[in-house]
């Protein structure tokens, strides 16, 4: 599948995902043709919906800063990247992050961390979500990302 195909099915996937939750194979799908920085730190969706995102990373050493915890370049990346995805399917048409805001609660080394983005504000121009970060029932990192449609 070509980038153009690829860009195409994606889109009608989170167009889908205005009118109802994605299912297991829909979800099978987009996690097996990540690209960009969520490819590279290994994110998996694990919910996608209109008043809801979920995703998910092992923590590995390759996320690590010097002291053996995760960066908190992870934590960021996992806000812009889940939320994002809840943007674009309020909007309908691409956004982009204006501001990112994450609070690093206590150091994660190793094991799974789940992100849970649900939406503060969704207006026309902008959105503001709120993504909780998680590892088991201990809260990790805090976050806010506020995205603005793209306009062409």
């Amino acid at each position: 599948m070509n980038h153009a195909e690829h860009a195409e099915q994606f889109a009608a996937l989170l167009a889908a995902a205005q009118a109802r939750p994605l299912n297991e194979e829909e979800l099978k799908l987009i996690n097996s043709n990540q690209m960009g920085l969520g490819k590279l730190i290994g994110l998996r969706y694990t919910l996608i919906s209109a008043d809801e995102i979920r995703s998910e990373v092992d923590v590995t050493p390759d996320h690590h800063q010097p002291w053996g915890v995760a960066n908190g370049g992870l934590y960021c990346t996992l806000t812009e990247t889940t939320a994002s995805i809840g943007s674009l399917i309020a909007a309908g048409q691409p956004v982009v992050g204006v501001n990112n805001n994450t609070d690093f609660l206590k150091p994660v080394a190793s094991g799974t961390i789940e992100a849970v983005a649900t939406p503060l504000y969704k207006g026309r121009r902008t959105q503001l979500w709120e993504v909780k970060i998680s590892q088991g029932d201990t809260l990790v990192a805090a976050s806010t990302l506020r995205t603005m449609v793209v306009q062409k």
